[in-house]
């Protein structure tokens, strides 16, 4: 395989979520790989204990600055955000020899984004919203099937109708459930990281400021410093 070395340009940028987003947008352009928008996000419960799961990057927003990702307000993740509203995401795109990560505070997203999200998924990724108690123990995966299939009885989806990527879109109003949103992580530390000969890695380290403020954080400036791979 030849070599194609990239660097972080040398007067790093100001806005470093612009060029993430960049990169993603190449990713999901190129589909080096399934889901380029795959993102591990870690969480802590109150005590501090960690854990992490992989959820899908659904915008990376560079002003004001923010990442957003969606899911069940009754699952793991959620009681963690709840108790502990800070977290930190990677998203690594290994045939682009790129890696980004961020950190910072978590606010749920406005009612409105969750519908406008919500009303572009599948009508099957729908259904399930309302089907399925994320985190919650199930008895088996023929009760999850039975949660499905009761679900799209209730917004009248025909049960030879319910399975498959190619099946036709029903046509039936599917509203999002209060149990289901979205979250913004707002971006106090980024960094960028590409890969380097002889493991030299570029890697750089943005930090800023953030005050809640009564529409999600005032922001301050970037202070941008490159680090040791």
């Amino acid at each position: 395989m030849n070599w194609h070395e990239e660097l972080l340009p040398d007067s790093l940028p100001q806005e470093p979520l612009a060029l993430a987003a960049q990169w993603l947008e190449q990713a999901t352009r190129e589909q080096a790989q399934a889901n380029p928008n795959a993102m591990v996000l870690a969480t802590a419960d109150a005590q501090g204990r960690p854990s992490a799961r992989v959820v899908l990057c659904k915008e990376i927003r560079p002003q004001p600055g923010y990442v957003s990702f969606y899911g069940n307000y009754e699952s793991r993740k959620a009681a963690e955000l709840a108790a502990n509203p800070r977290a930190a995401a990677v998203m690594y795109w290994p045939a682009m020899r790129r890696q980004v990560r961020v950190e910072g505070p978590v606010l749920r997203t406005s009612s409105a984004q969750s519908d406008t999200y919500f009303a572009s998924r599948p009508w099957q990724s729908r259904i399930g919203a309302w089907a399925s108690e994320q985190s919650a123990p199930v008895a088996s995966r023929s009760a999850l099937i039975g949660a499905f299939e009761r679900a799209a009885q209730r917004f009248g989806v025909p049960a030879s109708n319910q399975w498959g990527p190619r099946a036709p879109d029903p046509g039936v109003s599917i509203p999002r459930p209060p149990h289901w949103g979205g979250w913004q992580l707002w971006a106090q530390a980024v960094e960028l990281w590409v890969e380097g000969r002889s493991r030299l890695h570029d890697r750089a380290r943005w930090t800023r400021s953030l005050i809640l403020g009564s529409e999600g954080y005032d922001v301050g400036p970037w202070s941008a410093t490159r680090l040791n791979p």
